[in-house]
């Protein structure tokens, strides 16, 4: 039961076993959790740290089971990076397009120290390379944000 608990929220029920891109379709999961949530602090906030949480907790569990250092049907950690990614972003369905775009460029791209942090062992490699591209598509949302703003004003 503990194994078939841990396939079930690793893959994010499943998504992971797609045959093309399930990063990108765990993306999408995490792009439709906020969208539900209509961006609330409160709720984002509480499924951003859950699935986080979760992530770090069963990952490297998850290697082993799946026999591979973050084998790729692990997308806990897109579904997490995407949440944080939004975090502190007003509910907009462009703003939300773009982070995704982002999240999904910088989740590839592997800037430094991302794909240094993804070297390390266990759940620490797997969640934290999701963790900084996530914060990489916060912090530029959040330049472009106060840019547009400086302009409007």
């Amino acid at each position: 039961m503990r194994n078939f608990i841990i396939k079930t929220l690793s893959t994010f029920f499943y998504i992971g076993y797609l045959p093309l891109i399930p990063g990108t379709f765990a993306s999408m999961g995490g792009l439709l959790i906020f969208c539900l949530i209509k961006g609330a602090l409160v709720p984002h906030l509480f499924f951003t740290l859950l699935l986080i949480a979760l992530g770090f907790f069963i990952s490297g569990r998850a290697e082993r089971l799946f026999g591979k250092k973050d084998a790729r049907c692990i997308v806990i950690d897109e579904v997490g990076g995407m949440l944080l990614g939004l975090l502190f972003i007003p509910y907009d369905l462009k703003l939300a397009l773009i982070a995704f775009l982002l999240f999904r460029i910088f989740d590839a791209l592997k800037p430094y120290p991302a794909g240094t942090l993804q070297k390390l062992k266990g759940s620490l490699g797997v969640m934290s390379d999701d963790i900084v591209a996530a914060l990489y598509t916060n912090i530029v949302l959040q330049f472009v944000l106060r840019l547009v703003s400086l302009k409007a004003s």
